[in-house]
């Protein structure tokens, strides 16, 4: 059953806080979800352009978040494998937009793909990321 972006970012909130310090949930719906990353002088490598693991970060937070807003709160659905594509360097002092959509939404595995763009530059994505997650068997009561 589909989740509404708010009962997620509830969801988020009280089970893994950490997730939404630095990200903000756009929109949720349709297979898909819209992230926003505030990049921080902490989320930047030398040289002033956004570090992989934060853009990965983005990445599989917009995904989990697209999966909930797909089949419901599941909470350990995980990651099971997720490749990047770095395409250009993203601005430093600008926040990332993750543009995440499911490909393939099936019972035990999920595939989606994300895209991911500096804010002044929407047109030009910087890494494009697959991944593939894992979804628990639901379990049936036996009467």
């Amino acid at each position: 059953m589909p989740s509404a972006k708010q009962d997620i970012v509830e969801y988020l909130e009280k089970f893994f806080p950490p997730s939404l310090a630095k990200c903000t949930i756009q929109d949720v719906g349709n297979k898909g979800a819209t992230l926003i990353w505030h990049v921080a002088e902490d989320d930047l490598r030398p040289g002033g352009t956004v570090s992989g693991p934060t853009m990965m970060a983005l990445a599989d937070l917009a995904m989990y978040v697209a999966i909930m807003g797909e089949i419901g709160l599941v909470g350990l659905a995980v990651t099971t494998n997720m490749n990047i594509n770095f395409l250009r360097k993203p601005a430093g002092g600008e926040s990332l937009y993750g543009v995440c959509k499911l490909m393939k939404v099936g019972k035990a595995l999920i595939v989606g793909e994300v895209w991911i763009y500096s804010e002044h530059q929407q047109d030009e994505p910087v890494a494009h990321v697959t991944g593939t997650y894992s979804v628990p068997p639901q379990r049936t009561k036996q009467v």
